[in-house]
């Protein structure tokens, strides 16, 4: 099935799983599992220090989230993926900072952010900072946070980031460019 056709597959298939159909439910779990897969591998996940959280150990973590018995019912695809860019965010920042405390004591260096659209490579420091500086935006402008945390920790691309928030992908590249020069900022004043 291609990704195409997954989409409304994926919202019946939650529809039918809330209403207590089991075998719905393994079919919409396989299926999630592989759009959210397919959302993970834009990104390799290289954390400092030599060890890597590469693309499966982040989606096994996030899928243990979005799938145990505190999970919501998601209502469609969209629901999902606004969840998963939480959780996702969550599971590397959580990552980050246990090594971070192991390796310094608790402490976060300086961190500078990288160029956010090519990430060949994520410090546990970066992830922390800009987690932090996020939470900050997230008070200001609650829409340009969830661009960055679906363009950054899921790697949704930007016509995904449109239909997930039902915002115009050119809504999604101003949020994008405005929040990145903003988070840009806030982590150098915080050095």
């Amino acid at each position: 099935m291609s990704h195409d056709e997954a989409q409304p597959e994926i919202t019946r298939l939650l529809r039918e799983s809330a209403s207590g159909n089991a075998e719905s439910r393994e079919r919409v779990v396989a299926l999630l599992y592989a759009e959210l897969h397919r959302q993970a591998s834009h990104h390799r996940w290289r954390l400092s220090g030599g060890q890597t959280l590469n693309t499966t150990a982040l989606l096994h973590e996030a899928f243990l989230r979005l799938s145990g018995d505190s999970a919501p019912e998601y209502q469609d695809r969209v629901h999902f993926f606004r969840v998963s860019g939480r959780v996702m965010r969550n599971v590397l920042v959580d990552h980050a900072r246990r090594r971070l405390a192991a390796k310094r004591g608790g402490g976060v260096p300086d961190a500078e952010l990288t160029d956010l659209d090519a990430l060949p490579e994520v410090k546990d420091d970066e992830v922390v900072a800009v987690h932090d500086a996020l939470a900050r935006l997230e008070a200001m402008d609650a829409r340009q946070a969830r661009v960055v945390e679906l363009r950054y920790f899921v790697g949704l691309e930007v016509t995904e980031v449109a239909e997930v928030l039902g915002i115009s992908a050119a809504t999604v590249k101003r949020d994008w460019a405005t929040a990145r020069a903003w988070l840009q900022r806030e982590i150098e004043s915080a050095r």
